[in-house]
């Protein structure tokens, strides 16, 4: 295992941990670090060739950014 890769293993279980622990508090910055780790994603699966989790990974980019889309554009509720 090159360095690179052991940054990118880093990457995903410690923006992934974070990421799931933020949504479950219901904290919308989870999703933004839950975005931030695909990139990490993509490539790990892209140089391993494990392309069914490169197309899951695709998948969950979609879900986190729908995610920003949805917690960042709600409108405070009125008192």
């Amino acid at each position: 295992m090159n360095v690179l890769d052991i940054v990118c293993q880093v990457a995903i279980s410690v923006l992934g941990l974070t990421a799931l622990i933020l949504v479950s508090k219901k904290n919308k910055w989870g999703f933004v670090i839950g975005l931030a780790s695909q990139p990490f994603w993509f490539f790990t699966t892209f140089v391993h060739e494990q392309w069914g989790i490169f197309a899951l990974s695709v998948a969950y980019a979609i879900v986190w950014a729908n995610g920003i889309r949805v917690w960042f554009s709600k409108k405070p509720l009125n008192s």
